[in-house]
């Protein structure tokens, strides 16, 4: 990479710290599409967030409570064992009983051998029982989680969509809900775990010796400072590692989206500078977390081993001048091990801690997000006849921007309004308005007399089809792709929508017909036929509204000539709202309405606009010219 795109990639991402600045996004439309960072800096509140995660468990009380018990009695059962050696070492090894035969002490020992080795397995049965019981409830969270996150997504106006790209959104559902299943399938137990077995440690550590268990304990103060100090700059850097992470998937996701023109401008060494940028800062970044994290071990791991050499020092010493017995020691050293065993763990498991806490906080920030909310005084209608009226609206999609100004219409219902104007005039965000996308700022927009605000979103938009410039189809085959429009519609209906559409024939010619599968968003197919199979998903809606914003615009003129017919058939009856540049799209409306600047400045019929000086004659003569 040169130095002058090295500066450019530095000063594009200057205030983002694909690392650990901040990007401010932009709150207007489109702003930020495609490479939101997700959050900034450390988590806000570690704690509330920890809480949070743990009500998800909370509809697991029962499998929770039996996990715990089993959990007690792996770690009683263990505890047990390591203090059984005990008596056995005094008993068979270091005081032989007097008078006892070889034989007899032989049958003693291998007794309490086999008794050592039952509870062990007692031990391990209950391990395994309680992580089979814990990935249950940890992935049942989980899908919860998943689900609450994916409903939630639904609830969310376009303009959550306009300002996060799918990439981020994406790494929400994958990576940050994966860390938060690392922890809870086995992270979350096994520090349950660390500390049952250290509080039973650190009481058997003093029954056995006070002298040799207050040792050990001394150290415990050094390690929880050691480790509260790496976790407290281990969080930020894996806060950091999340949000890298979310930038390297969002820019994959829209280099990849948009390779036709990445090939195009000839920009491929250009995407794989940028790509290079953000994988060494996603590289930096995870250097960091990783370290943060990996190095808590080995330094708790020395220190354990500190208090281990004094403690058996300090034993020694004891057996050797206050008869201390060598069982005892030998429990003492081994439960210092055991108590330094799960402080080991339980640090070396910090760093799905801080990955899932830095996770889960952005995942969290989009269920925080304000939903579409509905008014209280909505009115529930039965029917939409399809009476449509601006007065004097306003709208911008910043505040301080405004899109359109004094915007007022009527459309009768069965009329069909056109929108012209130059790229920018306010056409679409009109169309917006109406599907109540975006909320108006000032004005009134109403259907059959009721302000659309009054309207439930849902029963609003069921009763309008659209055919956007965009066309989307989703994975399935193309009869279910039709069928989108309307769920309960038949095959015969799906069939004459795609006859109405002209797009029947070329379905046919498809491998199987209409149960051919698309995927990938139709990438098999053309550009016009995948917008003739949008045109059929709205002929196939029985809404009394229909938008067709430059809904053939996608298709050549010869297509467009054999889609008329079926475009007047669903349009008839319905109030349509047709956004277009093409003459004989427009022509035939019942009013045009001209849009410069937010604002409109003619208004008519096709002949009688194009007989006044004007801007609509000054686009007429401008389409004629390029046709």
């Amino acid at each position: 990479m040169n130095e002058e795109r090295a500066l450019r990639l530095q000063k594009k991402y200057a205030g983002t710290k694909v690392g650990p600045q901040k990007k401010e996004m932009d709150v207007g439309r489109g702003g930020g599409r495609g490479r939101a960072m997700g959050p900034h800096g450390k988590p806000k509140n570690a704690r509330g967030t920890l809480l949070r995660l743990i009500r998800y468990l909370s509809k697991e009380k029962g499998r929770i409570a039996l996990a715990a018990v089993l959990t007690l009695l792996y770690s009683v059962s263990s505890l047990a064992a390591s203090y059984m050696l005990r008596p056995i070492i005094n008993q068979f090894i270091y005081r032989a009983s007097e008078g006892e035969d070889l034989a007899a002490r032989t049958a003693r020992f291998g007794a309490a051998l086999a008794f050592l080795a039952f509870v062990y397995g007692v031990s391990v049965f209950s391990q395994w029982m309680q992580q089979r019981i814990m990935l249950s409830v940890s992935q049942r969270s989980l899908r919860r989680l998943r689900k609450e996150l994916f409903d939630h997504l639904q609830t969310l106006p376009i303009s959550y969509f306009d300002n996060h790209g799918a990439g981020d959104i994406m790494s929400r559902f994958a990576n940050d809900v994966d860390a938060v299943g690392e922890m809870l399938n086995t992270t979350f137990i096994q520090i349950i775990s660390g500390a049952v077995t250290i509080v039973g440690t650190i009481g058997l550590m003093l029954y056995t010796n006070v002298i040799l268990g207050t040792i050990t304990i001394l150290f415990t103060p050094l390690l929880a400072l050691v480790s509260r100090q790496i976790m407290k700059t281990g969080r930020k850097a894996y806060s950091a590692q999340q949000r890298n992470l979310g930038a390297l998937n969002g820019f994959a996701q829209e280099t990849i989206t948009g390779q036709k023109v990445v090939k195009l401008f000839n920009h491929e060494e250009i995407a794989k500078d940028e790509f290079s940028y953000l994988n060494r800062q996603l590289m930096e970044a995870q250097i960091r977390a990783q370290f943060h994290s990996g190095i808590m071990g080995p330094i708790t791991h020395q220190l354990c081993n500190m208090g281990y050499a004094v403690t058996a020092c300090v034993g020694a010493v004891l057996v050797v001048t206050r008869g201390f017995d060598l069982g005892g020691l030998t429990v003492s050293v081994n439960y210092t091990r055991q108590f330094n065993r799960p402080i080991n763990e339980i640090s070396m498991q910090m760093n799905n801690v801080f990955s899932a806490l830095a996770g889960a906080e952005r995942v969290f920030q989009v269920l925080d997000e304000e939903p579409e909310k509905e008014r209280e005084d909505t009115v529930q209608l039965k029917k939409i006849k399809g009476c449509v009226t601006c007065s004097h609206v306003n709208f911008g999609y910043r505040p301080d921007q405004a899109i359109l100004r004094d915007i007022c219409l009527e459309a009768k219902p069965g009329q069909k309004i056109a929108f012209v104007g130059s790229t920018g005039a306010g056409k679409t965000t009109v169309t917006n308005l109406l599907s109540r996308f975006y909320d108006i700022q000032e004005g009134e927009i109403t259907v059959d007399g009721v302000p659309i605000d009054r309207i439930p979103r849902d029963f609003l938009r069921k009763n309008i089809a659209m055919v956007l410039q965009d066309t989307h189809l989703f994975t399935g085959t193309v009869r279910e792709n039709i069928r989108y429009g309307r769920l309960e519609a038949t095959d015969e209906e799906v069939e004459e929508a795609a006859k109405i559409a002209s797009a029947h024939s070329f379905i046919l010619r498809l491998e199987n017909g209409y149960d051919t599968v698309l995927e990938q968003d139709a990438a098999n197919l053309s550009q016009g036929q995948r917008q003739l199979l949008n045109i059929a998903r709205a002929a196939l809606s029985r809404a009394p509204i229909l938008i067709l914003d430059e809904a053939t615009s996608s298709v050549d003129t010869r297509t467009e000539k054999h889609i008329e017919a079926g475009m007047d058939a669903i349009m008839e009856n319905r109030t349509t709202f047709v956004i277009a540049h093409r003459l004989s799209t427009v022509r035939k409306a019942d009013t045009i309405l001209v849009l410069e600047g937010g604002r409109i400045i003619q208004r008519g019929m096709h002949e009688e606009l194009l007989g006044q000086p004007g801007r609509y004659a000054d686009l007429c003569h401008e389409i004629i010219e390029l046709e």
